[in-house]
């Protein structure tokens, strides 16, 4: 920049915004008293007259005047005004209204954490639990259960500490899964990781369709079977009530974003409790009539090793599919608000999460099996090893519909996410991409849509619900997930950052050990997707 002579200055930056302003000094043009000493802090400054002199967060328009450099500056100022619709940038007029990172202040706390985890972990996995219990045995089912639920917090832990970096408290938000391996592990690893994400983040959703229709159906059955006795032909198909789901979808994915779905979350977790807590009692009082704990150290009996191998392996791919949320975790902690430091507060909510998790796999798992011994069906409350009271199954399956609606959410928005920025960054000044309409309904807050996010989630949901309908097979779908995705995104991505953002080298103590905790949970997986593909290929054929 050009130096001061005297009490004359020479007017080295001008803005192409209107009015025409000379931008050397801010605010005013001759008499400063801020000086702007490059490009880039000129739009910055310049900035604060586009609005009618409301002022932005000054992380945000740092970001903007990054872009001004590569762009023309109608075309930023056609993106400020995109920004601040899409993403809800509130307009700081010196107060302490955005983070660190220029978003609105987050909010989050320890208990919507936990609701969060909750609806994310707790889904349809735990109904197939019990089932996986019968195919390991009393011995290995239990253990796998708690195994499980250690990996899944160890991961958490290590997760927990790649939100910021470099420091995990006061470095730069990773405001994403995939935002954190870009940081720590480049962009190769980041695509591949991308791709395992995405795929099972939209797999999940294809299972949550899956088992929303088989928990309708299930209370068609229940009613009939009340009505016609344990023995009459209650048949009932599936695909009415998978377009049913997919449509109740289409309208709540028009919600714009994760952190406008606490109440959803927490509705969720407590469906997740209810039904939870019937399945287990269920097959306690189950027990109780009974007069046995029905099962056996081996578990179910088979014809030949083979089989029994090929049902234990996918029992533990759909163990694998009930516990981890780590897939998810950076952009749950990503809603936390900065004191106490995100991470301690995630750690705390993960540990006090996957307790309560565990206990009510443990006793669904444990009491399914318990009941019904080698005859456990796959699914506990649908599978109609309970006929009565009826009332109450009816009630546990819709609380289950009515979970997984927020779950499926919970398990969309990141996709829908990664999807719209890109289209945003690659198209700014598209009307299709960035022009939003808002919509006022009574007693309900303005809804903000635009035409992308209509056909986009739209499209996503209608796909969903397509390949559900071609693989209708809840246990087999379930295993294939779990397996797939357990290992490279609960395991090698949370250990291969901590390694970085610790700075751990090689052959260290704390290294070899968590090199062993990868290695057996790859060994895990490998077993578990082997049998689970043999089942789905199976159930397809069969």
């Amino acid at each position: 920049m050009g130096e001061e002579s005297g009490d004359h200055e020479t007017p080295l930056l001008h803005s192409d915004f209107s009015p025409k302003r000379t931008v050397y000094r801010t605010p005013d043009p001759e008499h400063g008293p801020g000086r702007n000493r490059s490009y880039s802090e000129a739009v910055a400054m310049s900035l604060v007259f586009v609005f009618d002199g409301s002022i932005f967060s000054p992380i945000f328009l740092q970001k903007v005047a990054k872009l001004a450099l590569h762009a023309s500056l109608p075309r930023v100022k056609n993106w400020i005004k995109y920004m601040a619709v899409e993403h809800s940038l509130e307009l700081d007029n010196g107060s302490s209204s955005c983070d660190d990172d220029g978003h609105p202040r987050r909010t989050g706390t320890l208990w919507s954490c936990i609701a969060h985890i909750i609806t994310a972990a707790i889904g349809s996995g735990v109904l197939s639990l019990a089932w996986s219990t019968a195919q390991l045995g009393w011995i290995a089912g239990p253990v796998s259960l708690l195994c499980f639920a250690i990996f899944t917090y160890v991961s958490a832990f290590l997760l927990a500490d790649c939100y910021r970096s470099p420091d995990s408290i006061t470095g730069t938000r990773n405001c994403s899964y995939i935002d954190a391996v870009r940081v720590n592990l480049g962009k190769t690893q980041s695509w591949f990781c991308g791709l395992l994400q995405n795929l099972s983040f939209y797999g999940t959703s294809v299972a949550y369709v899956i088992t929303t229709s088989t928990c309708m159906r299930a209370i068609l059955r229940s009613n009939c079977y009340h009505r016609e006795g344990h023995e009459a032909p209650c048949a009932y198909g599936y695909t009415v009530y998978m377009l049913l789901f997919g449509a109740v979808q289409i309208v709540m994915s028009q919600i714009p974003n994760f952190h406008n779905m606490e109440w959803l979350s927490v509705i969720a977790a407590i469906m997740s409790f209810t039904y939870s807590f019937i399945g287990f009692g269920l097959g306690f009082a189950k027990v109780i009539e009974n007069g046995e704990i029905k099962g056996s150290i081996n578990g179910v009996p088979t014809a030949n090793t083979a089989d029994k191998l090929w049902l234990a392996f996918q029992g533990l791919g759909d163990i694998a599919f009930a516990y981890p949320y780590t897939i998810i975790l950076l952009e749950i902690q990503d809603t936390l608000k900065s004191s106490p430091p995100e991470n301690k507060t995630m750690k705390k909510a993960s540990m006090i999460s996957i307790f309560i998790i565990t206990f009510f796999y443990l006793c669904c798992g444990c009491f399914g099996y318990a009941a019904f011994g080698n005859l456990t069906p796959g699914n506990l409350l649908t599978g109609f090893g309970f006929y009565e009271p009826y009332w109450l199954i009816d009630f546990a399956n819709a609380c289950i519909v009515l979970h997984l609606v927020g779950g499926y959410q919970i398990y969309s928005q990141p996709v829908f996410g990664v999807v719209e920025r890109w289209l945003t960054r690659k198209y700014p000044t598209s009307g299709f991409v960035n022009k939003f309409f808002t919509f006022k309904l009574p007693s309900l807050p303005p809804l903000k849509i635009n035409l992308l996010r209509i056909s986009f989630r739209t499209a996503y949901v209608v796909s969903t619900t397509a390949i559900a309908m071609i693989f209708p097979y809840f246990n087999q779908v379930l295993g294939v997930l779990g397996a797939l995705t357990f290992w490279p995104l609960a395991i090698y991505f949370p250990v291969e950052m901590y390694f970085v953002q610790k700075k751990i080298g090689s052959w260290t103590k704390q290294w070899i050990v968590l090199r062993i905790f990868s290695f057996i949970c790859l060994l895990v997986t490998i077993i578990g997707l082997i049998g689970s593909v043999e089942g789905l290929i199976s159930a397809k054929l069969g």
